[in-house]
Order: structure tokens, then sequence, then C-alpha cells
């Protein structure tokens, strides 16, 4: 008992192979784990877009994960509390 981490942290989902669907969540591991939304590829690196709209930036195949429940969940509320303020359409 004493030692052992009785909620151990899960593993980190591995980085995706394959490009993911057209506006699937992703998270970006280079990028201080920031969530977007996959937008293409642009020549060897996939193109990502926050959530709530803005700037697309451009991430490392290798530095992306899927984004878990949590994360998706966090991004979308997120969205939706800035577009009660009016910040986002």
């Amino acid at each position: 008992m004493y030692g052992e981490n009785a909620h151990p942290n899960p593993p980190e989902p591995p980085g995706l192979l394959f490009p993911p669907a057209l506006g699937a969540l992703v998270v970006d591991t280079g990028r201080a784990d920031r969530v977007g939304e996959f937008r293409g590829v642009a020549g060897t690196c996939w193109s990502l877009r926050p959530v709530g709209g803005g700037r697309e930036w451009e991430a490392e195949p290798v530095h992306v994960r899927p984004a878990l429940l949590m994360e998706q969940l966090r991004a979308r509320t997120a969205r939706l509390n800035a577009r009660s303020r009016g910040e986002v359409l």
C-alpha cells in the first residue's frame, strides 16, 4: 500500500501515424499540449487551428496525438463560453 500510486496517470496515447479526419480534435504536444482541430496536410506538417477559431499553426505529425475526452470537453466548453460572451461567432 505504501509507496504505490493509488491513481497512476494513464499512459499517454501514442502519436498519430496517419492524418485524422478533418475537424478531429487533436493535441499538439510540441506546443504545450495545445488542442486544435485538424485542418489538413501542409507538406510534411499538419495544419491545426484553435477550437474557437483563430490563426492556424503547423505541427509535426510525431507531436500530434488524439485529444482525450477531458481535453475535448475543455476545449468545446471554452469555445461555448467565449461565444456566450460575444467573442466568437
